[in-house]
């Protein structure tokens, strides 16, 4: 068996693990990050990137490389109801240097990640290795087992950052289960022709018993339509057809492409799921993103956690690595940093899922838009507050790891 030693072996390369390899990179510490694939081309959901991460662009003076990536900017969301359009949010209004959403496909974002992080010396992506289990002693975790191309191979580490998602080996090898709080819905997957005179770039549309959710990707739209939980097998079984004309009716303005919905393997389920690891660590291990606490996919705010649980990480652990001296006192130190925003925010979508949301799924006849939206499409200022919450989030997180690379 093969032998590897680094000072942190990230497993996963997603958004949270990326980020946490490049910023511990700079800050000069030996990274590997375990990434099971071959490339990162693959159908991501979250394509969203928010003004917080766009900050976080500019603190590490990447900005103007980043800025050259092809993608979509947007000011503003709104919501349909009945065909009346009410504004719901407004980035232009955050006080911030990035007053926008930036929309482009997740495997770019992540090569541009792996490509700053590749200039540090001490950085290492390894590509089609799957850590299958953890390295212990003495009830203390030193490392990863994995399964590369040429076979088995072991990776020492003075700490393992589980950032393999919702579905997490690494955490269940550690013995943590997270508490679900359950979701009244699902999500189902779909891309449709984007054309020259379509309407605004990013919407919420609501008719009776049905959500759809429309994101500018250039020359596609990326479709979101929303099911009670356990919806999804009932709306198969109408028919493709049923579907299409269901999508036709909701939003008019695409019913002249849904054909292009070829067949149901056009359309991916999103298993919508709340929750989160009550406790994030235990001596050598850390988990972040996504493996501590799975978001739901309203205000696409998943990836920006992530993302701010990788920056806390880096300016509360860089230090502490580089000393070879990491405590579980310092990893809880990054766990009670980030609880309070992750509790936050899972408040807030778990009431919107059951106010707004699925009292939307349950209406059989048409219904009146929700005062929240008449409010905040009567009152341009208060967009911001909306705006706020899905662009920079509860206590957004800054570089303050230096630079020593």
């Amino acid at each position: 068996m093969d032998g590897l030693k680094t000072q942190l072996c990230i497993v996963g390369g997603g958004p949270a693990g990326m980020m946490a390899g490049l910023l511990f990179a700079r800050a000069g510490i030996a990274v590997t990050v375990l990434e099971k694939h071959a490339d990162f081309l693959r159908d991501f959901r979250g394509d969203t990137i928010h003004p917080s991460t766009l900050d976080l662009m500019d603190e590490l003076g990447l900005a103007e490389r980043f800025r050259a990536l092809p993608q979509r900017r947007v000011e503003t969301f709104s919501g349909v109801v009945n065909d009346r359009s009410y504004r719901v949010a407004d980035f232009s209004r955050l006080p911030t240097r990035n007053r926008f959403l930036s929309f482009m496909p997740q495997w770019d974002f992540l090569d541009f990640l792996a490509g700053e992080a590749s200039g540090y010396p001490g950085f290492r992506l390894i590509r089609r290795t799957e850590a299958h289990d953890l390295i212990e002693d003495g009830g203390h975790v030193v490392g990863v087992r994995a399964e590369g191309p040429d076979g088995p191979v072991q990776i020492r580490a003075d700490l393992v950052l589980c950032a393999d998602g919702r579905h997490s080996r690494m955490r269940a090898r550690a013995g943590f289960a997270p508490r679900a709080f359950g979701a009244p819905i699902d999500v189902l997957w779909f891309r449709l022709p984007r054309r020259d005179g379509d309407p605004e770039a990013a919407a919420g549309r609501f008719g009776p018993g049905r959500i759809l959710i429309t994101l500018d990707r250039g020359d596609a739209w990326q479709c979101a339509f929303v099911v009670p939980k356990g919806g999804d097998a009932a709306l198969r079984a109408k028919g493709l057809p049923a579907f299409r004309a269901t999508v036709a009716e909701i939003a008019p303005f695409l019913a002249d492409r849904t054909e292009s919905i070829a067949d149901w393997d056009a359309v991916k389920l999103l298993t919508v799921t709340v929750d989160r690891l009550a406790r994030w660590h235990r001596p050598g291990l850390l988990c972040i993103g996504d493996a501590a606490h799975a978001m739901s996919p309203v205000g696409g705010v998943g990836i920006n956690l992530a993302i701010q649980d990788a920056v806390a990480a880096a300016n509360i652990l860089a230090e502490p690595l580089r000393a070879g001296r990491v405590t579980e006192a310092d990893l809880a130190r990054v766990q009670a940093r980030r609880m309070f925003p992750v509790r936050a925010t899972q408040v807030l979508q778990r009431v919107i899922q059951a106010r707004v949301i699925a009292s939307a799924l349950k209406a059989d006849a048409p219904f009146r838009a929700p005062l929240a939206l008449r409010i905040l499409d009567r009152l341009p200022f208060l967009q911001a507050l909306p705006a706020r919450m899905i662009g920079l989030g509860v206590r957004p997180e800054h570089v303050a790891a230096p630079a020593r690379a």
